[in-house]
């Protein structure tokens, strides 16, 4: 039985996307590919392994016993390429998605993978503000001014609790770990049409009940070990570290406690077990399901992986 599942993408066209994606090998025969959900069990929008549907192919038992407790797969990851802005956005927390919406809220990480010159992403407010300065500021158009900008570069790494008002800027392509969740309220969308010609959605109403109205605090992350390896998020939902290798060998575990899914970000490489082989390269990724027995998966050459676990 295989140990290492080659994942293959749902790949989203959206108004704000780009092309930069087709260099990490998404390709579409739609103009902008905005998004490319990697690793996904969302109904109508999974990712795929051996030409069968992750929800398929990766029943609970693939799951490992730190996910038993969740009534869904805890996590989604995905790229998103941003040609243009974002809308202002935010989501709500668990609390208040179950009690209102019938499903988890949404937590997320954004590690960014490229940005062109001056890019960056909006994360919180500049100071903190009333709601109904907000609101104001929502009606006439200038709540993206509220918000505080930060220019970004490859690797900046951003933990976004839920509740944390933000949109991505335009130039930047991001690699996203999150909750399983498609909640998402739009505050303000620069009066974007979508392919019919209609404004897009905004959802004011219930995002005024959930943003937090305060200043944005980056997470302070650890320096990398001495073997290029470190955790760069972590939540109830997902577990999250960097390696960087330098035609260098990294060994990546996996226990009957939990899947670990590897998306190359950076580079190439070669992910390989005892009796497996697979080479891969940037925008590439894989799911290795739990293990009864403990596996030891060798990854070797020059490249920056993100693994996700529970």
């Amino acid at each position: 039985m295989k140990k290492i599942y080659r994942l293959n993408p749902a790949l989203f066209a959206n108004v704000w996307g780009g092309n930069k994606l087709r260099a990490y090998g998404k390709e579409s025969a739609e103009d902008r590919i905005g998004e490319s959900w990697e690793l996904s069990f969302v109904a109508g929008s999974e990712a795929e392994a051996e030409g069968r549907k992750t929800s398929e192919i990766f029943p609970r038992e693939c799951w490992g016993k730190r996910a038993a407790k969740f009534e869904f797969f805890p996590t989604l990851t995905k790229f998103i390429d941003a040609r243009e802005k974002l809308s202002v956005q935010v989501h709500p927390s668990d609390e208040y998605a179950l009690a209102n919406e019938g499903q988890y809220g949404k937590s997320e990480m954004w590690y960014v993978v490229s940005a062109d010159e001056g890019a960056g992403l909006y994360m919180g407010f500049n100071r903190s503000y009333e709601k109904d300065e907000i609101a104001r500021a929502i009606a006439d158009g200038t709540v993206e001014n509220m918000l505080s900008f930060k220019p970004v570069s490859a690797g900046d790494v951003f933990f976004i609790p839920a509740g944390t008002v933000h949109a991505i800027g335009g130039g930047v392509l991001i690699f996203e770990i999150q909750q399983n969740s498609t909640l998402t309220y739009r505050l303000y969308d620069y009066c974007r049409r979508d392919k019919s010609g209609n404004l897009r959605e905004l959802h004011v109403d219930r995002a005024m009940k959930v943003l937090n109205t305060g200043v944005y605090k980056p997470q302070i992350l650890p320096a990398p070990s001495s073997r290029g390896e470190r955790v760069i998020g972590e939540c109830e939902y997902f577990k999250v570290k960097e390696y960087e290798l330098c035609e260098s060998t990294a060994a990546l575990q996996v226990s009957c406690e939990s899947f670990k899914s590897v998306t190359v970000v950076s580079g190439e490489c070669e992910i390989s077990t005892a009796d497996e082989h697979h080479t891969a390269k940037a925008g590439d990724s894989f799911f290795i399901p739990a293990q009864s027995e403990a596996l030891e998966i060798s990854v070797t050459g020059t490249a920056k992986l993100i693994t996700v676990e529970v």
